[in-house]
């Protein structure tokens, strides 16, 4: 297939206008909003032309894109007095994955997600988002304490996949992610889950379950990377973008296939263009899905839940 252009140089343009934003956004400029707002509707211009050739693979890597926001970004800017709480009692915290208590519109809620690190000496200590099993068993227990005082819980799913080392492996990683399905499937309170880049294998499963499964508009969520999947099935790392394309992991084609349950809308150019729109966006998003699952009857959203799940893989032939 024929090979198509990387994101980063399509952005170009874009990210040569969201300069002159930040620009002006630094003046004290009194005609400033409204020369903003008229570089924002370029920006549109500019991404109305480059959609219509955004391949998987380019889908891929804005997902991945180094300026996209992460969860602790998120967890700044939705919720007031976050308490990060560490360690999974068993054997070390571990930094790729954040969990505590939040306040959100007033209610506590359990805030949880995978957190990649915004610099390369934060990246490598938090092991660029790939969680070890003391990561699981950390969400699980800050889940547990939310459901014990009837708090929701809240998480970000952002990994290239659970963390495959040896030391993972033999402290029990795939285990880990297996008895957080079986608990979470049980847990008497609403649960929502939001995929803010890239939703990886079992490592983004180890905490995407629930009540509403989200996708940000430009993520992925998929069974393995497109990468992985070219070297185990064509053994060839030239055939990644084929191997993207034949994943089905875009947001849409999810949808589609009823394992997620909503798409939440990205500003031109990516969330990374405007991070604050995006927030906005989840926000909204979470707020519905809050209101509507509070409103249920325990029985009901476990009965639900269960349901949603049990219906992931069942398709009609034609």
């Amino acid at each position: 297939m024929e090979k198509s252009a990387e994101f980063y140089t399509l952005e170009k343009g874009l990210v040569s206008i969201k300069e002159k934003i930040d620009a002006l956004n630094e003046t004290d400029d009194i005609a400033k909003k409204d020369k903003i707002a008229a570089l924002r509707v370029e920006i549109e211009r500019e991404w109305a032309e480059i959609v219509p050739r955004l391949s998987t693979i380019n889908i891929v890597q804005i997902a991945r894109h180094p300026k996209r926001p992460y969860t602790l970004d998120y967890i700044a800017f939705l919720f007031q007095d976050f308490m990060e709480m560490h360690g999974d009692r068993r054997f070390a915290d571990d930094p790729a994955i954040v969990a505590g208590l939040a306040f959100y519109k007033g209610r506590t809620a359990a805030v949880i997600g995978h957190q990649k690190g915004r610099t390369t000496r934060a990246r490598i200590d938090r092991n660029f988002g790939q969680a070890n099993p003391e990561g699981y068993r950390k969400a699980l227990r800050v889940m547990q304490e939310a459901e014990k005082f009837g708090f929701p819980v809240i998480t970000f799913i952002d990994t290239p996949g659970a963390y495959p080392g040896i030391g993972a492996e033999e402290r029990g990683q795939a285990e880990a992610i297996a008895y957080n399905l079986k608990v979470i499937a049980r847990l008497k309170v609403p649960i929502i889950n939001v995929v803010i880049g890239e939703g990886g294998s079992g490592g983004g499963l180890g905490i995407g379950y629930g009540d509403q499964l989200m996708m940000l508009e430009h993520s992925f969520y998929s069974v393995i990377s497109p990468e992985g999947c070219a070297a185990i099935v064509w053994k060839d790392q030239n055939a990644v973008e084929e191997a993207a394309e034949n994943l089905g992991l875009r947001a849409q084609t999810l949808l589609d296939l009823g394992i997620i349950d909503k798409i939440i809308p990205e500003p031109p150019g990516g969330a990374h263009i405007d991070p604050e729109q995006t927030f906005k966006n989840v926000d909204k998003h979470i707020s519905q899905a809050l209101k509507k699952l509070e409103a249920m009857p325990v029985e009901e959203l476990l009965e639900a839940r269960y349901a949603k799940i049990r219906r992931i893989g069942v398709f009609e032939e034609r």
